[in-house]
């Protein structure tokens, strides 16, 4: 609890000692000073005419001015600092008006610090200061008292009024209240009642400073009667309240009050957390680089953090708001590193293969080098599971010596997490962009925004539309997120994006990125990133050296073929980790276990093969075509086969089928029966024959065109009973007229043919620029074969010859086939 304001002059050791001597006073205004006072600083305190003050002096250079002064009885200035946490103060830290004082008495405390006795006289002004070494010393001029020279009796009655005032505070809350009113009572000058009162009063530093500054007695009294009847009136409301609660105060509410005073304990010695931490914002608002329209906002929302209720809830919303301000990167940039061997070195040293994303962050390099600026591109790197696409984001954060953040945006349906909330609510708080700007702590960082392709919608928005001023070079100059209300500039931030099928991405932002084609991995580059990466890391995590266990080629290329079935490397890291739990197992049991891993005895630790190698079923059967597919996990061989039974012409069509794929057998159906002549069959096979298409692996859905000439082909095969091409597949879209259209993954399903033993592919004329754009080494070993219509493919897939135990179907003689054709 505070002291009351004069309970000071009644104890035995107060903090405060005040003496008064009316008859001295008088002889303190004809008190004729020199022009040249030292000066000495006072720290939380005022001096007042007439008062006087024990001081604890512990600064050399105030220590050093007493005792130059003490035995002298030479006058000294006494000037307040402005701010009292200040150690060694400058003369712009000191108020310019104090008091001139005689130091009375030096006395040695037992803890060793030095206590002066000092005697407040006349006020007076700082005009220059000229000297600051080894003490100051500054020229004055002494100020006058004005006293009143009309309405005395009204002035009489303010300092009645005063001391009336003064006397009923001392009632509540004096421990001596007969002894501080015997005080009062006796103080007859005015003036003295008047500075009497002003040091003692509760009230800060600077308040009682402005008081000493008020050159009118009348105008000074007036201001002191306005303070205390704000004094008495907290006396009277605290009185009140302590006596309601005194009888009923339960636990909740003694802990309150415990609090309030805590409170008041630490504005009193100067560590009030608020201001603290104010304090400290300012502090940190000092060294930012942040733009003019920032930083006005800033001191703004400051000012009105210091009027807002530190108990009300949104004093919270505004302190959060600023230490985000305060904690995002403006205008922090960190340097690009130009070396571009450096960069291609890292890229190829996390990464095998992927060579397009390569020379893609190569160029941009290049051109930032020699250009000095660019905007940054937006990359979105698509493909299936487990390529590498996300660790990509931090290789090319290495190479470029930027900081790396990531974002998931898989199942996003709220446009509030891409554009922040509003602050006014309770819990608001930035976007995702601009959370991970501040995690990045720099405005350039490599920003990945994981799964772009799997972002939804619903009625709280549109994620993918809020994505769209982020993503689009000419407006993320001036992102704007609800939470800061203000542009946030991320031109210079490297986005990549990932997804594992564009289909699923807005049309309007996939417009506004730069796709490449991050497809799957070939064996032999499987064995490789193996080799390179996925051992290495794995021994180290299972803490196995790599003289302990090591893994033959053959070794990696079985669990590659056998245990996996993706386009990527995740599943095979998982096996590889598999292996090398199974023999830490070993090692901890100090069993015999094998030093290298071969093709005898990976079963023992893998179990048996998970997945057999889809292989070509060979031509014995009319009806069986080879297709290929896309899937998620990269490409696939997808057998299709067509049977005949009796009936009345009836299209049946099963394996967890699609409606466009169901569509593709429809049309190919339609084809063959108006170009029939072609194929020499009868239409009496039509009406007498039910026909079945089956795709097998019936639990797992199939959809999509590029089964379109696996279809008709299969279908041609079983209406004529001619056998297809060995080692063939085919892949590409049909229409009604038998034109052959283009389909993608092409580099996947080729990959799927090599792993299957496919030697020859059939396209559409219109994919043989992709095949253009795919590297040698996934071309070796296969023979491509590029069509325009149903008919082309026909001829390259359906042989002359009958299969063996063929269906009795009206069926031409083989010379009149030969003659069609």
């Amino acid at each position: 609890m505070k002291k009351n304001f004069l309970s000071e002059l009644i104890e035995p050791e107060p903090e405060f000692l005040t003496v008064f001597q009316d008859e001295e006073q008088d002889l303190f205004q004809h008190l004729d000073a020199p022009d040249i006072l030292p000066i000495l600083p006072l720290r939380n305190m005022v001096l007042f005419p007439g008062i006087v003050l024990p001081i604890t002096v512990a600064r050399p250079k105030s220590l050093k001015l007493i005792k130059d002064h003490y035995n002298e009885k030479r006058l000294i200035g006494c000037l307040t600092q402005r701010k009292p946490e200040i150690e060694d103060p400058e003369v712009a830290d000191l108020y310019e008006i104090g008091t001139v004082a005689q130091i009375i008495k030096i006395l040695e405390m037992p803890d060793g610090l030095t206590t002066v006795i000092i005697q407040g006289m006349r006020r007076f002004q700082l005009l220059s200061m000229e000297q600051q070494e080894p003490y100051f010393a500054g020229k004055v001029t002494l100020i006058p008292e004005e006293k009143p020279t009309e309405n005395l009796k009204e002035f009489e009655a303010i300092i009645s009024s005063l001391k009336e005032l003064a006397l009923k505070i001392i009632s509540l809350g004096a421990k001596n209240p007969q002894e501080a009113a015997f005080s009062i009572k006796n103080v007859e000058n005015p003036l003295h009642l008047i500075n009497l009162i002003s040091s003692n009063i509760d009230i800060t530093v600077k308040g009682k400073q402005e008081l000493l500054e008020i050159l009118k007695i009348r105008e000074r009294s007036m201001v002191l009667l306005e303070m205390l009847s704000k004094e008495l009136q907290m006396l009277e409301l605290k009185n009140e309240v302590q006596t309601k609660v005194r009888i009923e105060m339960d636990q909740q509410q003694r802990e309150y009050l415990l609090h309030q005073q805590m409170k008041t304990i630490q504005q009193e010695l100067g560590d009030n957390p608020v201001e603290r931490d104010m304090e400290e914002m300012r502090e940190k608002a000092s060294q930012k680089k942040w733009r003019e329209q920032v930083s006005e906002v800033f001191e703004k929302e400051l000012e009105r953090l210091s009027r807002t209720n530190p108990s009300s809830p949104d004093y919270s919303v505004q302190s959060n708001y600023l230490h985000t301000l305060l904690e995002l990167p403006w205008e922090e940039y960190t340097p690009d590193n130009f070396d571009l061997r450096n960069a291609e070195k890292i890229l190829d040293a996390d990464h095998f293969g992927l060579e397009k994303v390569k020379d893609r962050i190569l160029e941009h390099i290049a051109v930032l080098k020699i250009k000095g600026d660019l905007k940054s591109p937006i990359l979105c790197l698509y493909g299936p599971p487990g390529v590498g696409k996300t660790s990509l984001g931090k290789s090319i954060a290495k190479a470029v010596g930027r900081n790396y953040v990531r974002v998931s945006l898989g199942g996003l349906h709220d446009e509030s997490e891409i554009r922040g909330h509003r602050k006014t609510y309770i819990g608001a708080m930035p976007g995702r962009i601009i959370q991970n700007i501040k995690k990045a702590k720099s405005s350039n960082p490599v920003f990945i925004l994981d799964e772009i392709d799997k972002v939804g919608n619903s009625f709280r928005g549109d994620p993918a539309s809020a994505l769209l001023e982020v993503l689009d070079p000419e407006q993320n100059n001036s992102f704007y997120d609800n939470y800061l209300e203000m542009d946030y500039d991320l031109s210079k931030v490297m986005f990549i994006a990932t997804a594992n099928h564009i289909g699923g991405i807005h049309p309007a932002l996939l417009d506004r990125m730069e796709l490449i084609d991050v497809s799957g991995y070939i064996l032999e580059e499987k064995v490789e990133i193996a080799k390179r990466h996925l051992i290495p890391k794995q021994l180290e995590n299972h803490g196995i050296s790599k003289s302990t266990l090591s893994f033959s080629k053959k070794a990696i290329e079985l669990i590659i073929e056998q245990y996996t079935r993706e386009s990527g490397v995740r599943e095979l890291d998982k096996r590889i980790a598999k292996v090398c739990r199974a023999i830490a197992k070993e090692i901890a049991f100090e069993r015999d276990f094998p030093s290298k891993m071969d093709e005898k005895n990976l079963a023992t630790y893998l179990g048996p093969a998970e997945y057999l190698k889809r292989h070509y079923q060979g031509n014995e059967k009319a009806g069986i075509v080879t297709g290929l597919a896309w899937t998620a996990a990269g490409g696939q061989i997808l057998s299709i086969e067509t049977s005949l039974s009796r009936g009345k012409g009836n299209l049946t069509l099963t394996g967890n089928l699609g409606d466009v794929m169901k569509e593709s057998a429809v049309i190919a159906m339609e084809y063959i029966k108006s170009n029939s002549d072609y194929l020499a069959i009868p239409q009496s096979i039509f009406e007498n024959w039910n026909v079945h298409v089956h795709v097998p692996e019936g639990a797992i859905p199939k959809d999509g065109p590029s089964a379109g000439i696996t279809m008709a082909t299969s279908l041609a095969s079983a209406l004529t009973q001619r056998k297809v091409k060995t080692n063939l597949a085919m892949t590409g879209e049909i229409t009604l007229s038998g034109r052959v259209l283009p389909v993608g993954g092409i580099k996947e399903k080729i990959m799927a043919a090599k792993r299957a033993d496919i030697k020859e592919i059939i396209l559409s004329e219109e994919n043989r620029k992709d095949i253009i754009q795919i590297k040698e080494i996934y071309l070796k070993g296969l023979q491509f074969h590029y069509v325009e219509t149903i008919s082309d493919v026909w001829d390259i897939a359906l042989l002359n010859d009958i299969v063996k135990n063929p269906k009795n179907l009206i069926v031409p003689d083989k010379s009149e086939v030969n003659k069609t054709l």
